[in-house]
């Protein structure tokens, strides 16, 4: 495996879980995130079913990696039990979702397939 730098991270992306139990919480939580990190990074649209690899609901948080400390640290004190899947972005999305991947809460099985696993 080839080291890479932080400079190889052209942007992160953060993925918030939920399902229909928890759907009114994880919307609460995208207008607190919108709340908090104005125009500072893009949400991406309320998915109610599974996306590409992601094998929950999910919404996206797309950020860049100069915001990483501040984001990921929020994330951790206010998900309110959801779970998130974060994940930088280098150009191997394989290695990106599989390998260097952290998650806030409880791990999901990702669907790898979606990404030519």
């Amino acid at each position: 495996m080839t080291d890479l730098s932080a400079a190889a991270v052209a942007s992160w992306h953060a993925h918030v879980y939920f399902d229909a139990g928890s759907r009114d919480a994880a919307f609460a939580l995208r207008e607190r995130i919108a709340a908090a990190f104005d125009g500072r990074m893009e949400l991406g649209r309320f998915h109610e079913r599974p996306v590409g690899p992601h094998p929950m609901w999910s919404y996206q948080i797309a950020f860049a990696p100069g915001l990483f400390a501040e984001i990921a640290t929020w994330l951790t004190l206010n998900r309110g039990g959801l779970d998130v899947f974060l994940h930088p972005n280098t150009g191997d999305s394989l290695r990106d979702h599989r390998d260097c991947a952290l998650w806030i809460g409880r791990s999901h099985e990702l669907n790898l397939r979606a990404l030519g696993a």
